[in-house]
């Protein structure tokens, strides 16, 4: 994506309805797309965790009942104590929680292999300056494209995403879907608003 609308996802001061607000407001269909954006997320914690694909995903759904339960006590903090901050401390604890049940059964990976994992656990997520933390926000700003891409015409999104992301001339762009190129430059607009409007308080990278 070009760098500029790249960074744009991370730098909203809307006070639209948020997706997280929505959430808060408990509307279902915003449940579903809180687990589609951040469910893989957590997925691929609990797996670096050393955790099996099974107890992974049992960890995932322990994770956002415990999100279900508290998400009105998020408050976003603006040194660093985020969303994904806030998930990653959710994650952590349940991903201990997991190993700690496994002490003494046949399951347990060597006894001290768990409470090896859980003592390494650290406490914060990755950063998003090293390579993990960049290709987890980088994989987050495109779940949260696919789940918009639904809200706009196809011309729409097409003159966005080859403007924003492919890096195509506007002039190109306009040419090929017979637009004029100030309608090019409306669209990405209009997408990238709303991306930044659906990621407003979650969006952390």
């Amino acid at each position: 994506m070009a760098e500029s609308s790249f960074r744009s996802f991370g730098s909203s001061s809307s006070t639209s309805l948020s997706l997280l607000s929505r959430v808060r407001a408990a509307e279902p269909a915003a449940w579903e797309r809180l687990t589609r954006l951040y469910g893989p997320v957590v997925y691929r914690w609990a797996r670096q965790a050393g955790l099996q694909p099974q107890d992974a995903s049992d960890v995932m759904q322990d994770v956002f009942h415990s999100v279900t339960t508290n998400i009105g006590k998020f408050e976003h903090q603006s040194d660093g104590g985020g969303f994904r901050g806030w998930l990653w401390t959710i994650s952590r604890n349940k991903i201990r929680d997991h190993y700690r049940s496994l002490k003494g059964t046949a399951q347990a990976t060597g006894g001290t292999a768990g409470l090896d994992q859980i003592q390494q656990l650290p406490e914060l997520p990755p950063a998003t300056s090293t390579k993990s933390g960049s290709i987890e926000i980088s994989n987050l700003r495109r779940r949260a494209m696919e789940l918009v891409r639904g809200d706009f015409e196809e011309r729409t999104w097409q003159a966005f995403w080859r403007s924003a992301v492919e890096g195509d001339t506007p002039a190109d762009v306009a040419s090929d879907l017979g637009i004029s190129v100030w309608a090019v430059y409306k669209a990405r607009s209009r997408v990238l608003s709303r991306l930044r409007q659906e990621l407003d308080g979650l969006n952390d990278g």
